[in-house]
């Protein structure tokens, strides 16, 4: 590991710290280094406060003041170049005076897409860019897709059994452990919206909140015939819905893989099998194993979309 990359990843340790308080804005820490001494570090903490660059320039003491002229500055994220909730991060760490600043990946948000890394630059600071960039993107997934796609993030979720199935002769059955139902209510709680199918809501009545976790609980959206999936999509991006987990039956998930619209896939397959029952949906041909963990007996995968 280069020393870019050990300074990138402690970045993204940082900034993984508000995945629950900054939404909508994305998650970005921000590392400033002295001869390989941090001197500060801070992260994006909640949505209209202050932005990583920010907190971490707040954390150098006094006594290092003086040191920012040698300084790099490591931020995950492109800083800002446009004034938003906060003044330009970019004009901050010119102001400031930093000797060189490394950037994990661009943002691609219209109001910055490379003008902070320009203004930067103008001003005579030496600016790298792409350390740890999938590890870097990945992170803010949600954020990505929303303003490159118009349309939330969409993870697919269900549990099943050992031999395929996901309720025991069609009457809804708790298949998740507690380990991995309170794993389901801390996504709920990292999500900005969940959707069942009308058929689930009506006959299981889920509650669909986070009371196995804590944190604020995603809005609850039911599938109808009403509305098409594509329509649905321009409602949610136009609502600033960035992120939505699927938690309906098979006919609800495979309408969102038939339709494409489908950015991660969590299966959790417990150790138990019934003998009749609703056939778990099958996994799409072109998916890439990221995770497997193992909670108790039961096993959790995720997966993405093939590249």
């Amino acid at each position: 590991m280069t020393t870019d990359e050990k300074y990138m990843r402690r970045c993204l340790q940082l900034a993984v710290n508000g995945i629950q308080g900054a939404r909508p804005n994305p998650m970005v820490g921000a590392v400033i280094v002295v001869n390989d001494r941090i001197i500060g570090e801070g992260y994006h903490v909640r949505c209209g406060e202050g932005h990583a660059e920010v907190n971490a320039f707040a954390a150098v003491k006094p006594e290092d003041e003086d040191l920012l002229k040698e300084a790099t500055i490591y931020v995950s994220l492109e800083p800002c170049a446009h004034y938003g909730k906060t003044p330009p991060c970019a004009d901050l760490i010119i102001r400031k005076g930093v000797r060189r600043v490394v950037v994990g990946c661009i943002d691609p948000f219209t109001e910055v897409q490379g003008r902070g890394i320009e203004r930067i630059r103008q001003a005579g600071i030496e600016v790298t860019v792409g350390i740890l960039e999938e590890e870097c993107r990945w992170l803010n997934r949600r954020f990505f897709t929303y303003h490159a796609k118009h349309r939330p993030y969409i993870i697919l979720k269900w549990a099943q059994t050992a031999n395929g199935y996901i309720d025991d002769h069609f009457k809804s059955t708790m298949i998740s452990n507690e380990q991995t139902q309170m794993l389901s209510h801390q996504l709920r709680a990292e999500e900005d919206a969940i959707l069942v199918g009308h058929t689930t809501f009506d006959r299981d009545h889920p509650q669909l909140n986070v009371r196995h976790w804590y944190g604020q609980a995603p809005q609850r959206i039911v599938l109808t015939h009403d509305r098409p999936l594509s329509r649905l999509m321009e409602d949610l991006y136009q609502h600033g819905i960035q992120s939505l987990i699927v938690e309906g039956g098979r006919m609800t998930h495979e309408a969102f893989m038939d339709a494409g619209l489908w950015d991660e896939i969590r299966m959790e397959t417990a150790p138990i099998t019934v003998s009749d029952g609703t056939r778990a949906p099958q996994l799409p041909a072109a998916v890439t194993l990221l995770h497997q963990t193992v909670y108790g007996q039961h096993v959790m995968r995720i997966y993405k979309k093939a590249e």
